[in-house]
């Protein structure tokens, strides 16, 4: 998967993995991941899938319809890539914090809905939730920090509070933070995020 690798100044910390929304690339969120942890390595992917010739990281079948089959593709395609990544680039894979927006959110819940041990925490702004009527794996341990918008026209307040549920269900710490807007990634909430990373971080020095 074409992608960026920025090595960190602390090797300690966890990897940002950084997943963009529909139409982005891999330098959308870079800007975020340096509020979230300046010192964090970072791995950036591009997604495989192009819609009207915008990337994505799975394909859906209309706007909120998920195309399942493609998603479990992409996503053991994704997590496979996640393992090759921290042989290439030496880093722990134990100790990867996935940081998604909108679709890039979306196939990092679906790594948390499908494996097990592919993530140690997530930042999600803007996700659904990826596929309903499945048995997720125990994420006892995992840490999870939900941005929705209260009018966002893509992603329902109820999808958002339902996420939050079946992860809690599954065992998962999870925070949702809700900000008075619509589907755009806002300074407010990603200075919300960078918070509740630090909080969990300086708690346990690790996630």
């Amino acid at each position: 998967m074409k992608h960026i690798f920025n090595k960190g100044k602390d090797p300690t910390k966890p990897t940002l993995v950084l997943l963009h929304g529909t139409g982005g690339n891999e330098l959308d969120l870079l800007p975020l991941a340096g509020i979230i942890d300046d010192k964090a390595s970072v791995l950036s992917v591009h997604g495989n899938v192009l819609e009207n010739g915008m990337p994505r990281f799975f394909r859906r079948l209309a706007e909120g319809v998920f195309d399942e089959e493609d998603l479990i593709f992409r996503t053991k395609e994704l997590n496979g890539f996640l393992d090759e990544a921290a042989e290439k680039y030496r880093f722990n894979r134990d100790n990867i914090i996935a940081i998604g927006y909108s679709n890039g959110a979306n196939i990092a819940a679906s790594l948390l809905f499908h494996y097990q041990h592919a993530l140690k925490g997530a930042i999600l702004h803007h996700p659904m939730v990826p596929r309903k009527g499945i048995d997720l794996p125990d994420l006892s341990g995992k840490s999870v920090f939900i941005a929705a918008g209260t009018n966002d026209p893509i992603c329902s307040p109820l999808e958002s509070a339902e996420l939050q549920s079946l992860l809690e269900k599954a065992n998962a710490k999870v925070e949702l933070h809700w900000e008075n807007r619509g589907h755009q990634l806002t300074n407010e909430e990603a200075a919300a995020a960078a918070r509740w990373y630090k909080q969990f971080y300086n708690k346990n020095n690790s996630f």
